[in-house]
């Protein structure tokens, strides 16, 4: 019990768990191409390009799906909304096992499981909102941001050795199997709300999904947030989308390119487990939001600059590690800023950010890379600026004042 007011409950944390094996396993869905890309086409018989569509589509996908995932999480509940993406997830998931040995129909099923992305990820502090408190929500986004690192570092290790044992069918038959157990799993396990609020009341009302829409766009502050997630999302989906053509002609191999992608997971997973319970036990947002854009900057240069196999891993950890932790400490603080509005939607238009700029980054660092060498130097310097200028917009932001107001609970 948390006050005379109101109750927490030990069930938000099976909420939480079932929620996250729906991200994770999304993620993965998403992912699954991505280490086996020339072994993919090499199957199916057609181009690198065409192999990586298959991940873009989620992108592609996300930004006309994004608001209209937000309002049905916001305004018909987490049971109806997440249970949408599950539900695409697991019919989407097992159709591309069925159809693994067609190009064409594993697209259509991509594109299936995509409408269901934004459907899960737009609901990650929904979920915080709805069972956690003020003073434990930066750690249940957190934990929601977790399952999404999971999920990605899953499908690269996991894939490759699925592939070997079984053929490309054969791993796509376990992956939709795995999506129908998690989908089955989360109607089972999920509730819409506890008995009794999480928190006070004033922590709690939200506005209408379309009026806090235009609440929150028209919130310098949100706007600043906007720009700041528009360049980290962005970041991180070029760099992991091109790591091996990043180190590859500095004379690393893919297996080594593989391990710095991996390492930068970790580093998220690692972040996304300390800094957002940091930011919860001290009342702050923004301080964690700047130092953790510093630390990606500081990655960043590593990765530009160094010309170790060690130097490498040790910059792509601190840039996962900063990057991804900011995730979830801006999830958590859009929505306080955004208040009154949905936390769906504040959460959707941070990952439509993201969805945007990766498109535009990954298309950008493959038109500037080195025709020559194919040294994708000049992109990454470009993206060091970008990230710079971010730290300087987010240092401009304010505590909101539902956090400043929760420290006197």
């Amino acid at each position: 019990m948390e006050s005379a007011a109101y109750k927490v409950y030990g069930y938000r944390w099976v909420v939480q768990v079932a929620f996250m094996l729906v991200v994770i396993v999304n993620q993965l869905l998403w992912i699954t191409f991505a280490p086996i890309t020339s072994t993919a086409a090499d199957f199916y018989q057609v181009s690198d390009l065409e192999i990586g569509l298959l991940s873009l589509s989620f992108m592609a996908v996300f930004i006309v799906m994004s608001i209209p995932a937000s309002w049905v999480i916001d305004s018909r509940g987490l049971r109806l909304g997440v249970g949408i993406g599950a539900a695409l997830t697991a019919v989407f998931g097992l159709m591309r096992g069925l159809a693994g040995a067609s190009y064409n129909l594993v697209l259509i099923s991509q594109i299936g499981i995509a409408i269901g992305q934004p459907f899960v990820l737009n609901a990650i502090t929904k979920v915080a909102a709805r069972w956690f408190p003020m003073q434990e929500r930066a750690t249940a986004s957190g934990l929601g941001s977790l399952a999404i690192y999971v999920g990605i570092l899953m499908g690269l290790a996991l894939t490759p050795y699925l592939t070997s044992a079984l053929g490309i069918p054969g791993m796509l038959q376990v992956y939709g199997a795995i999506s129908v157990v998690a989908a089955l799993a989360f109607a089972i396990l999920i509730r819409e709300r506890p008995p009794t609020p999480p928190c006070p009341p004033e922590q709690e009302a939200r506005s209408l999904v379309l009026d806090g829409l235009r609440e929150t766009i028209r919130k310098g502050a949100f706007i600043r947030l906007m720009i700041v997630f528009f360049v980290g999302l962005g970041v991180f989906n070029a760099v992991t989308t091109w790591i091996e053509n990043i180190v590859g002609p500095r004379g690393f191999s893919s297996e080594q390119a593989g391990i710095i992608g991996g390492v930068m997971i970790v580093g998220g997973m690692v972040g996304a487990l300390v800094l957002p319970s940091l930011s919860d036990r001290y009342r702050k947002r923004v301080p964690f939001i700047v130092g953790s854009l510093i630390g990606a900057l500081v990655g960043l240069i590593g990765l530009t600059l160094a010309g170790s196999y060690g130097l490498l891993l040790a910059s792509s950890f601190v840039l996962g590690a900063s990057l991804l932790s900011a995730g979830p400490i801006g999830f958590q603080y859009g929505a306080e800023i955004a208040y009154p509005a949905p936390e769906g939607t504040s959460n959707g238009l941070l990952l439509l950010m993201g969805q945007i700029s990766g498109i535009a980054f990954i298309l950008g660092m493959d038109a500037l890379k080195s025709p020559a060498t194919g040294l994708m130097t000049t992109s990454l310097w470009i993206l060091i600026g970008f990230v710079g200028l971010s730290v300087l917009l987010a240092a401009t932001l304010k505590e909101s004042a539902l956090i400043q107001g929760a420290k006197t609970d």
